[in-house]
């Protein structure tokens, strides 16, 4: 019985073989007549035995599949079939060693890539970058060693406002060990001093010692893993998810603790959840990273008028000031964070209504502060002549100090540019 079996099966898988050697005929029939749709169909009743034959029967296979679907070239739909066939016959013959298809496999599979690379570039050019992600996402199915490709995908994607698919593109990316980091190698024409570019040094090289290229320069590219991973969070942001965004900034600034963009990021994420001390804090740390940045001091600043420290926020506003002399808006918080002393004396001077002398002494300290205001807000204003905000503090200044003049030409710019 046993023997009887094993012959059964025996017979059963010859004749699969023969069935299988039947449809690749089949195939090869059409596509020599140009019937790519009958050749397709055939392969594919074959396929799902198709791990039962030899290397040499399976690398025909997936070479006549990448034709049938290639057809003439026309139908990108079928672009990705072909692809993904044509790469395992290139797999398959560098492991047999035997390369009968991959010359004529690296053909189609370059005319397609040039194809689908230029319509992707088009399209993202012209902002239809749902297109340019799925055509992008298909030179990268073509040519799986592009990996660039995939990041461009994501990009596309993110413009797209796909974000959780450009998540899942970026995610894919980390994951498969991409850096992005590549080297250039390049020279410039001697004859019409354009720049020429290098599969290799050594190429590079033989070129300068012929005379045809000088000022060679081989360029390593920076990763692209830091980038990937803020294009992450720039995704939960799109979707104002907040939560996500905090989450993946946090895991990539535990790979990336010195990468002041992102730290950035997550100060910036702190501010839309309201978290200001949190957001201060970030920001304090970024002035450690990056200490010339006036913005940071600006920002620094208005937290801390906001605590009410209004020392401590013009010591923070001037530092900006030092580092961007017409930084206007610190200029205006300057005297914003003067003012807000002037606070606590309204405040006596309303209790002091009937105390003439105690009144006039707290009028007399609210006029100084005035006075002090005053050359911060005139530079605020010099700086920015648009901004009301400014220009309405400025003018209560001028009436309280009983500056006619300077109130009347002020009061006259606003109404103009109110109205």
């Amino acid at each position: 019985m046993r023997k009887q079996l094993i012959f059964l099966t025996a017979l059963l898988i010859g004749l699969t073989t023969m069935a299988q050697k039947e449809e690749i005929k089949t195939a090869e029939k059409e596509i020599k007549n140009q019937n790519f749709p009958v050749a397709a169909a055939a392969l594919e009743q074959a396929e799902s035995l198709i791990a039962n034959v030899d290397d040499k029967t399976k690398a025909k296979f997936y070479y006549l599949k990448g034709q049938a679907y290639f057809g003439n070239g026309t139908v990108t739909e079928n672009y990705s079939k072909s692809g993904i066939a044509l790469n395992e016959v290139i797999k398959l013959e560098a492991r047999t060693k035997s390369f009968k298809y991959t010359d004529d496999a690296n053909t189609m599979l370059n005319k397609m890539i040039e194809k689908v690379a230029k319509d992707a570039s088009a399209a993202y050019e012209g902002q239809e970058f749902s297109k340019a992600a799925r055509d992008f996402n298909l030179v990268y199915v073509l040519s799986p060693r592009d990996t660039s490709y995939l990041e461009n995908a994501a990009l596309a994607l993110y413009f797209a406002k796909d974000h959780h698919k450009s998540i899942e593109l970026y995610q894919d990316l980390l994951k498969m060990g991409y850096t992005g980091i590549f080297t250039v190698h390049k020279g410039i024409s001697k004859t019409n001093g354009q720049d020429i570019y290098f599969a290799t040094k050594k190429e590079m090289d033989q070129q300068v010692k012929l005379g045809i290229v000088e000022n060679p320069q081989t360029i390593v590219q920076e990763s692209r893993k830091a980038t990937i991973s803020k294009n992450i969070v720039m995704n939960y942001l799109a979707m104002d998810d907040h939560k996500g965004a905090l989450e993946a900034v946090r895991k990539a600034r535990a790979q990336y603790p010195d990468d002041y963009n992102l730290l950035i990021d997550e100060a910036n994420i702190y501010y839309s959840l309201g978290d200001n001390a949190k957001f201060k804090e970030k920001l304090e740390e970024a002035v450690k990273i990056n200490p010339t940045d006036p913005s940071l001091f600006y920002n620094i600043g208005v937290l801390t008028l906001e605590q009410k420290k209004s020392e401590e926020a013009i010591i923070y506003f001037q530092k900006a000031i030092d580092l961007k002399p017409d930084y206007a808006d610190a200029y205006n918080n300057i005297g914003a964070a003067i003012l807000e002393k002037n606070i606590a004396i309204v405040d006596e001077m309303n209790k002091n209504l009937s105390n003439f002398k105690k009144y006039d002494e707290l009028r007399a300290k609210q006029l100084k502060i005035y006075r002090e205001a005053l050359p911060h807000y005139e530079k605020a204003h010099e700086l920015n002549k648009s901004n009301i905000s400014t220009m309405q503090t400025l003018m209560g200044i001028y009436e309280n100090l009983e500056m006619g003049d300077k109130y009347k030409a002020l009061k006259d710019l606003y109404d103009r540019i109110k109205n």
